[in-house]
C-alpha cells in the first residue's frame, strides 16, 4: 500500500459543525497542512461561514476574517495591505468562498483583486450549489442537476461555468485544480501557491456535499475521486495564464460518476450521452493547451 505523504501538524478542531462526509471541511483540512499556522482566513457568507463557529469560538487554529458574501477579495486586498503596512511579510493571506461566493455573487471583488494583482491565495471550493441556504443552483452547478431552485423537469440545462479559465484570461501568477479524493496533489500546489509569494494565486478545490448531491456521506471521496478519473474534473496548472500542466489523465465514462448521485438519477440515456460529449469536448481543449502541438 502506498504511504500517503501528508504533514501530521492539524489546524482544524474536532467537533466542528460540518455535515458528515463534508468535502469542505476536508478541504480545509488538507490546505491548512499546507499552509501552515502563519495565515488568516478571509471566509464570506458560505457553508464555511459557519463551519468556522460563532466569535468568539472557532474550529481552526489560525485567525478568521469573516465577511460579506460579495467582498472577499476586496476583504483580503485590505487585510494583506493592513499586514503590509505593519512589515508583516511572513503571514499568508487566504480567502476561501464556496462557488456561490466566487462564481457569483463574488466575482465582480475577485476579478477587481486579480487584476491589480494583489498578493494573496483565492480558493474556491466547489459543491456546485448554494448548499448552505438549501441547494440553490449557482453557475458552478453542472448540466443536468436537480436542485431547488433547477426541480422536476427543471434540471439545470446550461453548462457550468469555467472558472479557473476566467482567472487564468487574467494572466495571474498561478491558477489551478484540486481535489480532496487527491490530497497529496491538492497540498503540494498549496505549498506552491504559498512558496511562490506575489501576485493572485487561485485554487479550485472539488469538494463533495452529501446533503445536496444526494449520496451517502461515506461515499464523499469516492465519487471525488471518480469525478476527475472521468475528466469531469481535470487535475491541471496554469502559470501566468499560459503555460498548462496536466496532472492526470482519466479513462473512466461520465456514468459511472453520474449514476451514484440522486441529483442526477432523472437523466436519461440521451442526457448521459450529452454530458459525455461535453466532457469530451472540454477534454480535448485542455490537451490542446496541456500539449499545443497536439491537435486532436
Amino acid at each position: 500500500m502506498t504511504q500517503l505523504n501528508i504533514p501530521d501538524a492539524e489546524y482544524m478542531y474536532s467537533g466542528h459543525v460540518g455535515c458528515p462526509g463534508c468535502g469542505a471541511t476536508i478541504a480545509m483540512k488538507f490546505a491548512l497542512k499546507a499552509l501552515g499556522e502563519k495565515t488568516i482566513v478571509v471566509i464570506p457568507a458560505c457553508c464555511w461561514g459557519v463551519i468556522a463557529g460563532p466569535y468568539p469560538q472557532s474550529s481552526l487554529k489560525v485567525p478568521i476574517l469573516q465577511t460579506a458574501f460579495a467582498t472577499a477579495g476586496a476583504a483580503a486586498s485590505g487585510l494583506k495591505a493592513a499586514l503590509d503596512m505593519k512589515g508583516d511579510t511572513e503571514t499568508t493571506v487566504v480567502a476561501w468562498a464556496g462557488d456561490g461566493g466566487t462564481f457569483d455573487i463574488g466575482i465582480q471583488a475577485l476579478s477587481g483583486a486579480v487584476e491589480r494583482n494583489e498578493d494573496f491565495i483565492y480558493v474556491c471550493y466547489d459543491n456546485e450549489a448554494y448548499m448552505n441556504t438549501g441547494v440553490q443552483r449557482s453557475s458552478a452547478t453542472p448540466f443536468g442537476t436537480r436542485t431547488t431552485t433547477t426541480p422536476g423537469e427543471g434540471w439545470k440545462k446550461s453548462r457550468k461555468k469555467n472558472m479557473v479559465e476566467i482567472l487564468a484570461a487574467h494572466r495571474i501568477p498561478y491558477a489551478a485544480t484540486a481535489n480532496i479524493a487527491f490530497p497529496e496533489d491538492l497540498i503540494q500546489k498549496f505549498v506552491k501557491a504559498r512558496q511562490m509569494k506575489g501576485g493572485t494565486r487561485f485554487l479550485h478545490v472539488f469538494a463533495t456535499c452529501p446533503t445536496g448531491w444526494r449520496i451517502p456521506s461515506e461515499m464523499s471521496v469516492k465519487i471525488a475521486r471518480l469525478a476527475v478519473q472521468s475528466n469531469i474534473f481535470p487535475l491541471y496548472e496554469v502559470k501566468d495564464g499560459i503555460d498548462y500542466t496536466l496532472n492526470y489523465s482519466g479513462d473512466r465514462p461520465v456514468t459511472d460518476y453520474l449514476k451514484v448521485q440522486g441529483r442526477f438519477k432523472h437523466l436519461n440515456d440521451n442526457d448521459v450521452e450529452q454530458i459525455q460529449s461535453m466532457v469530451d469536448e472540454d477534454w480535448k481543449l485542455l490537451l490542446r493547451k496541456t500539449n499545443p502541438n497536439q491537435r486532436d
